[in-house]
């Protein structure tokens, strides 16, 4: 009896001093920011911006009244060059869902998408039946070309940190190099870290 209240009494012991944790699930639009830094809200407001920005200017327009139809754009490297993990495909997969939706230009695959595509091309022409197999050298070339970068100033004093995000994004014509297009959206973010230092 002694030796099974002991084993009671320990489990618990146990289960008092595991943690608990709690979930909430919160609507996709819900502002966060719990550690300061990058999260999906910036990713967001970055797209959201950027996508207006990019509707109310009139490279789109220009080059389908000069070429009889819809630009056709790509994404190129978007670089992160800031101090953080920044995912840059959360605010260009909604960048390229956006213009897509807007029915004002033509998407094809990244780089990395191509690649797996032909990838896949290949194999057909070996493994497909005749009726299905697709056929090579049959791409849609890109007009445009999307590039940018994620940059980030930091400044710090004790407890207090000032963050500025920076996201530069540009429509590049492939085939002259021009840049018709320039967006920007800026952030700044004030951490505060009561009675600690950075």
């Amino acid at each position: 009896m002694k030796k099974l209240m002991l084993i009671m009494l320990a489990a618990v012991l146990l289960a008092g001093c595991g943690s608990s944790r709690k979930v909430t699930r919160m609507e996709p639009n819900t502002v966060t920011d719990l550690s300061g830094r990058w999260n999906d809200t910036d990713a967001r407001l970055v797209a959201e911006e950027m996508v207006t920005d990019c509707l109310a200017r009139p490279w789109t327009a220009d080059f389908a009244a000069a070429k009889a139809k819809k630009p056709v754009v790509t994404v190129g490297t978007i670089r992160n060059m800031s101090d953080e993990h920044i995912d840059t495909e959360t605010f260009t997969t909604d960048f390229e869902r956006e213009l897509i939706n807007a029915n004002r230009v033509r998407f094809v695959a990244s780089r990395d998408q191509r690649s797996e595509i032909r990838q896949e091309r290949a194999d057909q022409q070996e493994w497909a039946s005749d009726e299905t197999v697709k056929q090579m050298a049959r791409e849609i070339g890109a007009d445009f070309l999307m590039m940018g970068s994620i940059k980030t100033i930091i400044d710090q004093l004790e407890g207090t940190r000032v963050v500025y995000y920076q996201t530069d994004l540009e429509m590049i014509n492939v085939e002259t190099n021009e840049k018709v297009w320039i967006g920007t959206k800026k952030i700044k973010k004030e951490i505060v870290l009561k009675g600690k230092k950075w």
